[in-house]
Parts: structure tokens; sequence; C-alpha cells
């Protein structure tokens, strides 16, 4: 089984496609071909290995939307969306002369009547096998999962949008494969008097799906609340975490280096470059992923010296080998090169982080996290946060540097005045491209200080004073705070009302989930506890991702998951917001 796989969401969904798609498929004992559509490549590939597959019987994996070649011998599965795309090509697949000489049909979710009608009429004596398998979400990490909808931000914000409603239908559906996977039903609560009302939407839509599905449910015992709580929060209840400088390791990487699809280039000594996949089949990610810049640096003189080290042993060993020990060495090997390799990547990273660290970004964090919590270092309170700001309008940063300095400004204030904003506006020079500021108000931000605005209530924060940190890292998501009140069922019922029944765990004023008594933190154990799901509508940042680790480790006996439609870096975001009214 691949690491990756063992960890969490990972490895549940992994045993849900065993448990479906591969156990209906392992009765009859040829091998056969995969074939997949693209979000269903990116799932499989999220949790499984092809040395997974092949052990399962699976020799060939296709692309559904390629041209393939008949093999008409051999049975074939396809594990596709329940789209009009997907339903096309498949019947295309056995229309005229099959390709294939069965087919094995599983869709991610519930297939609407008039696919199945059209599949049905097309091709019925060619299928086998039509299932519904419920996993139509990704698990990105242990437990951080996406719709992997990046589409989904400007359906759901564009002013007058004429998809936002089957966008909406579309995450719910997708939230409820996701509950049925964890197998848990649970009581789903929405953030009260945001400006739009969105996630109030989501949260009907989702408690209704969730009541439909486990009504329809294979089991013939209707199915009661589990102890479960979802949240979901409207990106507008944070603004500030998506646009700042974050410190820890796998934030700044994602906000400093450009990574696409996980895949780091770094230089090795001769000059060459070399790729790293940042994921948790690699250890070392996992372990330094959470850590602050500053730990993280602190480790790479040990690395260097662990690296080179080996590096003399494995010379010694090359002049020393006996015949007897050759084998030994030979098995140990591959894990060697691999522990080798990630410490080479790793080293390389810190360092890149840290050069850009020095260069600007390190002057830009005192005054981002003085403006985001409204105090300086030493807890005097910002009076003139335009004092504050200056700074960094005067210094020759680049402009996407300055906007996420102004923005952090305007969210200080709740809004300024429309004479101060054009002042900003042109003192960053993007008169043309005033978007980047103005077009948070169509996620309920205020930019303008308006009497209208002054109904927008900001979350009130937790007093974290007395928590020892870095100067440049005061700053915690808000998010931290739901999660944490959420776990010790300390948010109110009128700030955060259920939409339905609330599961027993959760409606008594004792803190049920958190102050079980727990004797390990294997998934088995956290099971017992219970698990607190967060959904963020427009995106969540890798900082709001390393809360969910932080507050079930805190808590050990209550496990949090936290996804959204897709990952927010700070530049994805502010290109997204640009576009909203283009």
């Amino acid at each position: 089984m691949a690491a990756g796989a063992e960890h969490g969401l990972k490895r549940i969904v992994w045993q849900r496609i065993k448990d479906t798609l591969i156990a209906d498929c392992r009765k009859s004992e040829v091998w056969k071909i995969l074939i997949l559509d693209q979000f269903t490549t990116r799932l499989l590939s999220s949790c499984c290995k092809m040395s997974n597959l092949m052990s399962e019987g699976i020799t060939i994996v296709e692309d559904l939307h390629k041209n393939r070649e008949p093999v008409p011998e051999m049975k074939a599965i396809y594990f596709m969306r329940p789209t009009a795309m997907c339903v096309d090509a498949f019947i295309n697949d056995f229309k005229l002369k099959p390709k294939y000489k069965a087919a094995y049909v599983f869709f991610t979710d519930y297939c609407p009547d008039d696919l199945f009608d059209k599949m049905k009429k097309n091709c019925a004596k060619h299928i086998k096998v039509c299932k519904e398998i419920n996993v139509s979400f990704l698990p990105l990490e242990a437990q951080v999962f996406t719709c992997e909808n990046t589409e989904a931000f400007k359906s759901i914000y564009t002013p007058n949008s004429q998809d936002r409603d089957q966008t909406l239908e579309t995450i719910a559906n997708q939230i409820v494969t996701l509950c049925a996977t964890l197998d848990e039903y649970p009581g789903v609560r929405y953030k009260k008097d945001s400006a739009l009302d969105y996630g109030n939407k989501l949260a009907e839509l989702v408690d209704n799906k969730l009541a439909r599905h486990y009504e329809l449910d294979d089991n013939s015992k209707k199915k009661g609340k589990t102890q479960a709580q979802l949240l979901i929060v409207d990106r507008a209840l944070d603004p500030v975490s998506p646009i700042l400088h974050e410190l820890t390791y796998q934030a700044m990487a994602y906000d400093l280096i450009p990574i696409k699809d996980n895949n780091y280039e770094y230089k090795l000594n001769d000059g060459s470059k070399k790729e790293a996949l940042l994921n948790e089949e690699d250890e070392l990610w996992v372990k330094l992923r959470h850590m602050h810049i500053a730990e993280v640096t602190g480790q790479i003189p040990k690395l260097v010296k662990e690296i080179s080290a080996n590096r003399d042993e494995k010379k010694q060993a090359d002049g020393k080998i006996t015949i007897g020990g050759l084998s030994q060495l030979m098995k140990k090997m591959p894990g060697f090169r691999k522990q080798m390799t990630q410490k080479t990547v790793h080293v390389s990273l810190a360092e890149d982080l840290m050069s850009h660290f020095q260069k600007n970004v390190e002057k830009l964090c005192k005054a981002e996290q003085d403006l985001a919590v409204g105090a300086d270092a030493e807890g005097q309170k910002v009076k003139d946060p335009m004092r504050t700001l200056l700074p960094v309008l005067l210094h020759p940063h680049d402009t996407t540097d300055k906007i996420r300095a102004v923005l952090l400004y305007i969210f200080s204030l709740n809004g300024t005045t429309a004479e101060n904003l054009n002042k900003l506006i042109q003192h960053v020079k993007i008169e043309d491209e005033s978007g980047y500021i103005l077009n948070w108000k169509h996620l309920g931000v205020p930019i303008l200080s308006t009497p209208s605005m002054l109904s927008f209530r900001k979350q009130p924060r937790k007093d974290r004073s007395d928590k020892e940190t870095y100067n440049v890292s005061r700053w915690t998501p808000v998010i931290k705070d739901i999660m944490e009140d959420a776990v010790e069922n300390k948010l109110e019922v009128k700030d955060w009302p259920y939409q339905s029944e609330c599961p027993s765990a959760w409606n008594g004023s004792r803190a049920v989930s958190a102050r079980q008594k727990h004797k390990g933190s294997s998934p088995d154990d956290l099971r017992s506890g219970s698990r607190l799901i967060l959904f963020v509508l427009g995106g969540v940042s890798y900082s709001e991702m390393r809360c969910a680790y932080e507050v079930t480790h805190a808590n050990k006996s209550c496990e949090v998951i936290i996804g959204s439609t897709h990952i927010l870096t700070p530049r994805g975001l502010l290109e997204d917001i640009y576009k909203l009214d283009k």
C-alpha cells in the first residue's frame, strides 16, 4: 500500500474503491482494463499507485476521452463522473463495434435518470455492472479534501451569475459523498449573518441531500445522526488569512515558489534541474510542512551533516564490502536513496524560501502582522494603520505585495472612504486593475465604509497573547478559533444554527468530544470520539489546512477534517478576485 494511502482520508477512499469497484470485478478472474476521466484519474492518483491496481488484476489504465485501441477479448472497468460528456464517450465505445468484451460501470456519484436511460437504450447488453460509489471529492491530504473545482469561485461570486445555483447543487452532492465515505451523518451548521447567504443555501442543500441519501441507503435500517458536525463557512469570514505572508513551510512554499501540481523544481550541485513531488509519500515533507520556517532552517545543518556522513559511510562501505554483507546493503539501498533525495529536496526548498524571506518578505511581515492583528509585537494597539502601511507603499516592493498590504489595511478598518481608496489605488499604480481591490465586495467583504456596512460584524477573536510565537507570525486564522470552539461545544447556536437535527454528542453544554479520555491517537481511537468537518466556500488556504491538524493534535478525541471547492494561494486568489467582473 502506498505510504500516502495510509494517511486518513486517502486510506479511507482507497478502501471504499476496493470494497466497491474492485470487489465487484474480482468475481471474474480475467485481467481488466481501467478507463478513467480526468477527475477519477486525479482521484486514484491521490490514494493509490499503479502497483496497487496491478495487484487487483488491472493491467492497463486508459483515458476515457482519448482514442483507444479496441481489445475485444478484455473486460473494461469504467470509473467516471456522471456527466453527459463521459456517458457519450462510454456509449461511443459500444455503439457500432464494441471495443471491449463487457463493461463494469462505476459513477463517482448519483447518475441523472436521463443519462442512465441513454446508456440503457444504447448499450444495455454490454453492461455487466452499473453502480454509484459516492466518492466525488479529492482526498488531498490525510485531513484535507477538495471538490477540485476552481471555476466554482467565479460561478458563485460573479455578480448576476447564471450558474450559481447549479454550482452550489454540485458542491452539495460532493460534500454528501464525503460524509457517506466517512460513514457520517452530521448535524449541519452554517455561519449566520454573513453578508451573503450562500453558506446558508449550501447548508440547506447538503442537509436535504444527506437526509435523502440515508433514506435511500442500501441498509434497510434508517441511519440516525452520528457523532459529527459539519460547519459551512464563507470565504468572507476571514479575508486576512489567504492574503498574509504565512511563514510555515508548506504555506510559504506555495506562496513564494512556482509549484505546479505539487512539483517543485530544484537545482543540483552540478547545475542540472530535478523535480520533486511534495506529497504524503515524502515522510520528511509530512514532518516539516507545518513547522515555522525558523524551525525548518534550524534543521538544515543537521540534515546536511547527515547527508555527508551517510555519503562517507557509503564510500567506506564501498571499499569494505564482504560477500555476506552485500545482500544486506542491496536491500537497504532503495530506502537509503529515497531518504537522501528527500533531504536534498528539503534543504534546497528551505534555502529557496529563506532567500525570498531575507530579500523582501521579512520587511513586509511586520507591517502585515500589525495590520492583521491590530497591535504591534509589544501588544500596543495600532492607532493609525496608515502609518503602518506607508513604509510598504514607499518601498520598491512588487505590485502584488503592495496590493496585499493595502487589502490588509482596508480589512483592518472594515472598509475605507472612496477618497482614501482612490489615493491608494493611484499610489499602487493599478488604476486600470482596481478590481484586485474593489471586487472583494462581491464576496461580501467591506471595501468602502458605508452606512450599510455598519451591520458587518467581524468575528470576535480569541486572546492568544500568552502563547509563545514569532513576532512575524502573530496572526492566527479565524477558522482555528471556530474549530476550537466547535470541539469544546462553545459555538453559539444563535450565530451557528443547525440546519436540522443536532447530533446527541453535541447538544449538551459539556464539551463531550474534547474531554473524553483518550488512550492513543490511531485512526480507530479517533473514531471513538467524533469528527468535525469544515467546508470553506470559496477556497481554503494552506494556513487554514494546518489548523485542522493542530486542533486534532491538541484534542486527540476529535478529528478535524477541512475541505473546500479548491486550495488557495495568495496570488491565485487575487487573480480570481480580479476576474470576477470580467
